[in-house]
């Protein structure tokens, strides 16, 4: 399958050596985009990718050179952690976005509540139940969304917030 031509893939160009017709980089590699090549090469070495390539199914090749371009850009970004690490900050921002939501809502309860405690009612005892129902519905809410925050709700309008510090689980076990 080597390169169209006598222009050697990206690969051979850069490991100078010749393209041969059934190079198994040339499909993934054209030489019209060594840096893609160049990146992979550098992070997890020819002969690495090689033999990834050569335990893959023909059909699934295609994805895992995208695969290792995505994971190689990731490293050279962040040589420690790579594409863990971009996760892991992903994952933070929708813990802190949910914890965010869950307090307004907690808000929007609190203002509602107070609205139905300002208008009269006769019967007092349906403020009380409503109250408690609305508190233990918005708390169970609000664990689905993130256990590791927790609301308190005292008789006044003031809430208060307690998040769990987050914990850095190790990213190789």
């Amino acid at each position: 399958m080597g390169s169209s031509g006598n222009s050697p893939c990206a690969s051979c160009k850069l490991l100078r050596r010749r393209c041969a017709k059934d190079c198994i980089f040339a499909p993934f590699f054209p030489s019209d985009d060594p840096h893609k090549f160049a990146i992979v090469h550098k992070v997890f070495g020819a002969s690495n990718v090689s033999k990834m390539l050569q335990e893959l199914p023909l059909q699934q090749r295609a994805d895992a050179v995208s695969s290792l371009v995505y994971e190689a850009n990731a490293r050279m970004r962040d040589p420690v952690y790579g594409c863990v690490g971009a996760i892991s900050y992903l994952q933070n921002q929708v813990s802190q976005l949910q914890m965010q939501l869950a307090v307004a809502q907690a808000e929007i309860l609190c203002i509602q509540m107070q609205q139905e405690s300002t208008t009269p009612l006769i019967n007092h005892q349906h403020i009380i139940e409503h109250d408690e129902k609305s508190f233990s519905l918005l708390q169970s809410n609000i664990s689905s969304i993130n256990p590791q925050l927790m609301i308190n709700f005292s008789t006044s309008s003031n809430i208060v917030v307690h998040q769990e510090p987050l914990k850095r689980e190790s990213l190789w076990t």
